[in-house]
């Protein structure tokens, strides 16, 4: 599949050399994800707009702007029922299956919760006899609704892109622990071995 981004690849030249791009959980909701479903200016443009949920995870880092071992992308939600609020997260080849409640966001004075985040893993197949992989997703969504996107009646997709999803891989070195491992190209699909 093809690059969806509309950043242009000059603009990651201006970075200056040891640039990393690692925002806390309240940075990408007030400074990024809230800007862009208001239409305000980014910070930076470092993160790709892209429908993910059309993608294998392992494709991704390819459409990414930025990162080695965590990729950041704006995407749209769509829903699995015309009238529900359940999201759909089916996608090229499986599926992602939600690993963690909503946690919520609070800022730094932890005096106001302003998003949510859920922890979700890849399976590939059809649920509910899917595959887990290795590829795990942070979902981060706006909780405040007074900037929260409109959505036309009927329609499948919240009007624009309005979640942030930061990717990346895990790997279980025992039984019992998983930690994460950076990865720089090429990545592998589920069926490859380590």
């Amino acid at each position: 599949m093809e690059k969806e981004s509309t950043f242009p690849s000059s603009a990651l030249q201006l970075l200056p050399p040891g640039f990393k791009f690692h925002p806390s959980d309240e940075e990408l909701i007030v400074h990024y994800l809230r800007n862009k479903v208001i239409s305000h200016p980014l910070p930076a443009q470092l993160i790709t707009e892209i429908n993910l949920y059309k993608y294998n995870p392992w494709e991704l880092p390819n459409n990414a702007l930025f990162g080695e071992d965590e990729w950041y992308f704006f995407s749209p939600r769509d829903r699995k029922y015309p009238n529900g609020v359940r999201p759909n997260r089916a996608a090229a080849s499986g599926y992602w299956k939600a690993a963690s409640s909503d946690k919520p966001i609070l800022t730094s004075r932890g005096s106001k919760r302003i998003g949510v985040k859920k922890a979700l893993v890849f399976y590939t197949g059809r649920a509910p006899k899917g595959f887990k992989t290795e590829w795990i997703m942070n979902e981060y969504r706006l909780l405040d609704d007074t900037v929260k996107p409109s959505r036309l009646k009927g329609s499948m997709r919240v009007s624009g892109y309005n979640e942030i999803l930061r990717l990346h891989i895990s790997i279980y070195e025992s039984q019992n622990i998983c930690i994460s491992k950076r990865w720089s190209k090429p990545l592998r699909g589920p069926l490859d071995t380590y």
